[in-house]
């Protein structure tokens, strides 16, 4: 388990990057998907993409909400290198997703709700700083935790209910 990052190692830009990345999460439950928002944003902080999962919308396993802003960002910068850049999400990546920000030479990743059941980024096992592949990401987490724990559990909660 990754241990959970000091609020005051988070900057302004973080914030705002994981506070758009909720705004996604939102987006994806109000189409009846699991409410997880992405955000990458360049070195400077500057978001290059933003996306939420589709899984449903578009019947892909893959449509994950960290899958779909990697290639936007890679899209924005015209390379699929996205050196110095880090990846906001709401949700802890899951293996597929872990191993794409690797391939994307990501800097690092942040998350902010952990996930005990697929959670590749230090629950399950942690892809990202794993020392046996060609490159690591650095992993933070614990910025607005709560939010998108909330939102996560409120739309599992309504799903239950209607079951």
């Amino acid at each position: 388990m990754i241990e959970p990052t000091p609020d005051w190692a988070f900057s302004d830009a973080d914030r705002a990057a994981m506070a758009a990345a909720l705004v996604e999460a939102a987006t994806a439950q109000a189409a009846g998907d699991v409410p997880v928002g992405a955000v990458v944003t360049d070195p400077n902080g500057t978001v290059l993409a933003r996306a939420h999962n589709r899984r449903e919308a578009d019947g892909d396993p893959t449509a994950h909400a960290e899958i779909l802003t990697l290639r936007a960002a890679a899209s924005a910068l015209g390379s699929w290198r996205l050196d110095g850049c880090t990846l906001f999400v709401t949700l802890e990546p899951c293996a597929m997703c872990a191993a794409a920000a690797v391939a994307a030479r990501l800097a690092c990743v942040v998350f902010a709700a952990s996930d005990p059941k697929a959670g590749f980024a230090g629950s399950l096992g942690n892809l990202l700083e794993d020392p046996r592949l060609n490159h690591r990401v650095a992993v933070r987490t614990g910025l607005m935790t709560e939010e998108a724990a909330a939102m996560l559990a409120r739309f599992f909660a309504k799903l239950r209910d209607r079951g």
